[in-house]
């Protein structure tokens, strides 16, 4: 198995990791999946989010205001592009989740950048959450 090959099971299994914490509202994990340095862009917020704690702020928000609890998520459509230490993994992505009470899903696209540390897990360093065009 060639190093291109390890690297990209190694970010599958890391985006794995971080879509079912997601998933399953673990938020210990999920925000573990990330750097602290880590960066967000969000359709639905008007401003970037400059750290991992500002998103874990946000997220708080969203729990306590909005009654958030995410019940599932789905990622189709990966793909992966390892550019050294850097890797770009992109899908789509379909989310179960409570908002207010209500019960929906909401179907977006997404990219996050992982950056390899040097013990060699993947973190993300960056995600870019689009809302999933309507045709």
């Amino acid at each position: 198995m060639t190093d291109m090959t390890d690297h990209t099971s190694a970010v599958l299994s890391a985006a794995d990791a971080l879509v079912a914490a997601f998933g399953r509202h673990d938020n210990k994990a999920y925000f573990d999946a990330f750097a602290p340095s880590a960066t967000f862009i969000f359709y639905n917020l008007d401003r970037t989010l400059a750290d991992r704690a500002a998103y874990e702020a946000e997220w708080a928000l969203w729990e306590s205001r909005d009654g958030l609890r995410v019940k599932a998520c789905r990622s189709t459509d990966r793909l992966v592009q390892v550019v050294g230490e850097i890797a770009i993994f992109t899908h789509s992505v379909a989310t179960d989740l409570t908002i207010g009470g209500e019960d929906l899903t909401n179907l977006e696209r997404e990219t996050i950048v992982f950056a390899r540390e040097p013990d060699g897990r993947w973190l993300a360093v960056h995600e870019h959450l689009s809302a999933f065009p309507i045709s």
